[in-house]
């Protein structure tokens, strides 16, 4: 009887470790829950002037059991793509930009990989070897993007200067999706 008491504990115990979810995994969960959904923003700091006075959406268009991605556009630039690619530790950022025409830009493809689990409403992103020589001074840049039940924030800041963006949306308030960004065929 104490042995089976015993393996009923651990039976118990393992079911509730297996139903933990890691950080990465409510983070994902809760971004795939806005799947085919658009939303406005509006910048919290860093405006440039070309996103000054000019519509911003967010559309998580495309989701995958490892990847989603989230076109954003700048008033008629749909020249942005963020790309989310996820492994069992980590996720990735990655920035996809094309021409009208759909041909990536000279400068695409930058951005980094979580370097831990992060936390369940937020992943930090540290740019990588690939944004160092795409982008030089781009090296200490980091993005961070949080998620909860109200708003998804994407920033970016850039260690050593003054440079921080952070652009805002409501997750409360869907939109109508966009035109597909430059380079999808759908």
């Amino acid at each position: 009887m104490k042995y089976f008491s015993l393996i009923a504990l651990f039976i118990s115990i393992n079911g509730f470790a297996q139903k933990t979810k890691s950080p990465i995994d409510s983070f994902w969960t809760t971004l795939q829950q806005h799947c085919g959904k658009a939303y406005e923003g509006t910048i919290v700091s860093g405006a440039t002037p070309d996103f000054s006075n000019k519509k911003l959406t967010m559309h998580v268009k495309a989701c995958a059991e490892n990847s989603i991605r989230i076109p954003f556009n700048v008033g008629d630039n749909r020249s942005r793509t963020w790309v989310l690619t996820r492994s069992k530790n980590n996720i990735t950022l990655k920035h996809d930009h094309r021409h009208e025409d759909g041909s990536e830009d000279k400068v695409t493809q930058y951005g980094g990989t979580s370097t831990n689990q992060g936390f369940e409403h937020m992943q930090i992103f540290p740019a990588d070897i690939q944004t160092q020589k795409t982008i030089p001074a781009a090296a200490s840049n980091v993005w961070w993007i949080t998620i909860n039940d109200s708003s998804f924030t994407y920033n970016l800041r850039r260690i050593g200067s003054d440079r921080l963006f952070t652009v805002s949306f409501n997750l409360k308030q869907p939109i109508e999706a966009p035109l597909a960004p430059w380079g999808w065929k759908d």
